[in-house]
């Protein structure tokens, strides 16, 4: 009888969870908020930072304003593009949108804010972009120019807020002043644990935009979203962060761009490999080529390459290990290892982690470095937190 109730106690609490889980909210994200930022937008000439990402349900959010009869006057266009099509660096033109006939100006580049004139005949900015999480990711630093662009203008700025997908984690150096640059213009650690509604909050408080005016901020917050919620990002948010893998390992990756090391651009699972063809770690085969999303000349185009499939890899957050043992690999050929120490050092936010690894130390050994300094950042953005 026990072992029966026991069987039964079970059954119960299973169709209790399936309850729950099956009753569990997705996150709503700010676009899809319609009636909150309505008011916001009603009478004025908009313009919007946008690109593949911004979308409403199966709607872009330019052509959902268009059809609420909002008057959209202009489209930004950040890294990527405004279809997501252009690749890393490459030089992102002012265009006009074929199906909409918007002007389309880019903000990356040598222009990476537009000029007072182009914003003379707008009220209001709306910033709508997917992020991943990382300080040099360059949509955050769009953002900011743009957040810098409408205080001087004196118009409106509006950010309408998605899930981060690294926002569990809070993890590495805090930038330091001299190595600010457009992959790092702020001073907080690599990944940062929080949305660009939150950071858009943090930066206006802050007083870090160089700008003597006030800015008239709003952020729309995600609905039934917390920080401890798995978020899948439905369109991917760089022609090279194809998916969950590839976003989850860009954190640990991202040192190699600026070193001789291929990280997979040029091949199917860009951000997901590592090889060379001297000097390797495993026996993964494979060979970057010219293709969409990297056409601009991958690092050791057309070369077979060895290497490690981290595919299926458990790599989270900010971790050093892979960087160290490829380094040590160089060293011990007496091979040289950082193509652009500059570039690493701008990635990193310091030269410290450079010449740490350059000194031997440990991945454990560089982390500890900073921690005091992240708790720090913790208690700092606090009050600019809008999820649980």
């Amino acid at each position: 009888m026990k072992q029966l109730t026991y069987w039964v106690h079970c059954f119960l609490s299973l169709v209790l969870m399936f309850s729950v889980f099956s009753h569990a909210k997705s996150p709503v994200v700010g676009a899809e908020q319609w009636p909150q930022y309505q008011p916001l937008l009603e009478g004025k000439k908009v313009g919007l930072v946008v690109n593949q990402t911004s979308m409403v349900n199966s709607t872009h959010l330019v052509d959902f304003l268009l059809a609420k009869g909002v008057e959209v006057k202009a489209i930004f266009a950040p890294e990527h593009g405004f279809r997501g099509n252009y690749d890393a660096g490459a030089v992102v033109d002012n265009n006009i949108d074929a199906k909409t006939k918007l002007p389309i100006i880019s903000i990356y580049g040598k222009n990476k804010k537009p000029s007072q004139d182009v914003l003379a005949d707008l009220d209001v900015i709306v910033f709508d972009i997917q992020d991943v999480g990382l300080r040099f990711y360059t949509y955050l630093s769009s953002m900011h120019y743009m957040m810098e662009a409408s205080a001087d203008a004196g118009i409106d700025f509006i950010v309408l807020d998605r899930p981060n997908p690294n926002i569990s984690y809070v993890d590495g150096p805090i930038l330091e002043p001299e190595f600010s640059s457009f992959v790092g213009m702020h001073p907080i650690p690599i990944l940062h644990g929080m949305t660009l509604a939150e950071l858009a909050l943090m930066i206006n408080a802050k007083g870090w935009l160089n700008t003597k005016k006030p800015l008239d901020l709003s952020v729309i917050a995600v609905k039934h979203y917390n920080r401890s919620q798995h978020y899948s990002l439905p369109i991917k948010p760089s022609p090279n962060l194809p998916n969950d893998q590839s976003i989850q390992l860009y954190p640990s990756l991202t040192f190699f761009e600026s070193t001789y090391v291929s990280l997979g651009r040029g091949t199917p699972f860009p951000f997901q490999v590592l090889g060379h063809d001297q000097h390797f770690i495993g026996d993964f085969k494979f060979t970057p080529i010219s293709m969409p999303g990297s056409a601009l000349k991958p690092k050791l185009m057309d070369k077979e390459l060895t290497g490690q499939d981290l595919r299926n890899a458990n790599i989270k957050g900010l971790d050093l290990a892979p960087l160290i043992q490829w380094y040590q690999i160089f060293k011990e050929k007496d091979a040289e290892f950082f193509m652009s120490p500059s570039f690493m050092d701008k990635l990193a936010g310091t030269d410290k982690i450079r010449k740490m690894i350059i000194a031997g130390k440990s991945a454990q050994q560089i982390r500890d470095t900073w921690q005091q300094d992240i708790q720090q950042f913790k208690r700092q953005r606090s009050p600019y937190l809008l999820y649980q």
